[in-house]
């Protein structure tokens, strides 16, 4: 049964505070956080990458301070092409930066009564796509920049069942939403979790210093794999339950705990040398040699076609099109389907640290000629490879004034530390589960994206019974 729901002027029931011109030479390194329309992610707000100022201009300026659940609209922005800083995207404030200022192009909206739940419902409604649409129809400027007026914004008219419906749609869709974000801290765990390793065993060299630090203090050899062992438990996931204890207590509890993980620490441990040598990168473990990226990867770019928009509207599907840095569209058929690692070959190639756009991609894929596709080669793998271009600074080998580009032969001529084959294979063997968690995580997040997505405006519409859907979501909690 189909039920059509009464529908509200949203400028009747929100109040609203536009955001505040904060001048480029305000910004400095610490005080009162700022975000700005390029903070905002698809849903929420990106807190890596936050202006600040001092708390004097931050008194002196009208202050628009966020609350949680905000509801931030960007009312100046790119046109639809640009997902990155799109006109009309609509965004819920976290509760990570309660208490920030708003910059320009935005304007902030709050329901007047200030009910959590109905809170959430505007959000909720307002991410619909017939919102989004309107806006983009609303949208005036040049070919570059598009703008919305507040009187678009506010006369839009929105769907306003009962308190109990609107209440029981919030529930059926923030358990999707709770569910994806926990994905999503869990993925950044394992990421941090891995990088920990990557930088310990190919960066700091922990293993190895620790045991040229036991033998130089007059210990024995297995007194410098212990050292070894203690390190590589220290970043690694050799978990016990006495994270509170000294680690030769933590060993002998894995030891008697866990032996299976013991031995496997113990043999990963006597892979790693206790002697540096000299290289042209400084030193490095002894046995490790210096080779350069070309070596350790294999590049696809030969398979990779380009589809112009035109082509892509023909062939309309379900298989990701990746561009430079994102997602760009869906095609109806794939040209890779594997585990690979893009990286920005030009246009988008440096982020603001110098590090290169990266994509970890897998399954079926269609890729355009502006991304590098890669895999690893032998015994590095391609999460190997991954780690190391995270944090690898590309400036040096990337070319062009207007358009940067990183070809193959410079990407290929980045220096590289490559450890003994023995080392690479117990390094993929520890990391290997680690990703397959990883992607199974952003798999089941896509698939609760895609449901949410298909139930919004069917929920939104009456089409679908909504206490019915909600018994069903308390039942499957």
């Amino acid at each position: 049964m189909t039920f059509e729901f009464p529908r509200r002027v949203l400028g009747e029931l929100i109040i609203h505070q536009k955001g505040h011109p904060f001048k480029s030479k305000d910004y400095q390194g610490s005080g009162v956080p700022i975000v700005r329309v390029s903070n905002f992610t698809d849903n929420s707000i990106d807190i890596s990458d936050l202006k600040f100022v001092s708390t004097e201009v931050a008194q002196d300026s009208q202050k628009v301070e966020l609350k949680t659940d905000d509801v931030v609209i960007a009312t100046v922005g790119s046109w639809p092409k640009n997902p990155a800083s799109i006109v009309g995207k609509t965004i819920c404030v976290p509760k990570e930066v309660d208490g920030a200022l708003m910059n320009q192009n935005s304007v902030i909206l709050r329901i007047k009564n200030r009910c959590e739940i109905d809170q959430k419902y505007l959000f909720i409604a307002l991410k619909n796509k017939s919102f989004s649409e309107y806006l983009v129809s609303m949208a005036q400027g040049s070919a570059n920049q598009a703008s919305v007026t507040l009187s678009d914004i506010f006369s839009y008219e929105l769907e306003w069942p009962s308190s109990e419906v609107r209440k029981e749609i919030v529930n059926i869709i923030d358990s999707k939403n709770k569910k994806i974000r926990l994905n999503q801290q869990t993925n950044q765990t394992l990421e941090q979790m891995a990088q920990a390793i990557f930088k310990s065993w190919f960066v700091d060299f922990d293993p190895v210093k620790a045991k040229i630090a036991a033998l130089e203090a007059g210990g024995s050899e297995d007194d410098a794999l212990l050292a070894a062992m203690q390190a590589i438990a220290g970043s690694a996931l050799f978990a016990t339950d006495a994270a509170d204890a000294d680690a030769q207590t933590q060993l002998a509890r894995l030891q008697a705990e866990h032996p299976e993980q013991y031995a496997t620490l113990r043999a990963t441990a006597e892979l790693f040398p206790s002697a540096m040598q000299e290289s042209e990168l400084g030193e490095i473990p002894e046995g490790w040699e210096v080779t350069d990226f070309g070596a350790v990867s294999v590049c696809f770019d030969k398979h990779r076609i380009p589809l112009s928009k035109a082509q892509r509207d023909k062939r309309k599907g379900h298989i990701p099109y990746y561009g430079a840095t994102s997602v760009m569209d869906y095609v109806d058929e794939h040209i890779f389907d594997d585990i690979f690692l893009l990286l920005g070959e030009d246009g988008s190639v440096l982020q603001k640290d110098d590090t290169p756009f990266i994509q970890y991609i897998w399954g079926k894929a269609w890729v355009n000629n502006h991304a590098h596709v890669l895999q690893g080669k032998g015994n590095v793998s391609t999460e190997q490879i991954l780690l190391f271009m995270k944090n690898q600074n590309i400036a040096p080998y990337v070319t062009g004034a207007v358009q940067l580009k990183l070809n193959q032969k410079n990407m290929n001529s980045i220096p590289f530390i490559k450890a003994t084959d023995e080392v690479c294979i117990a390094f993929n063997l520890l990391l290997k589960p680690m990703f397959a968690d990883l992607r199974n995580r952003e798999d089941e997040s896509r698939k609760l994206s895609s449901l949410r997505d298909t139930l919004l405006p069917k929920l939104l519409s009456g089409e679908i019974d909504v206490s019915a859907l909600a018994d069903n979501t308390e039942a499957n909690a």
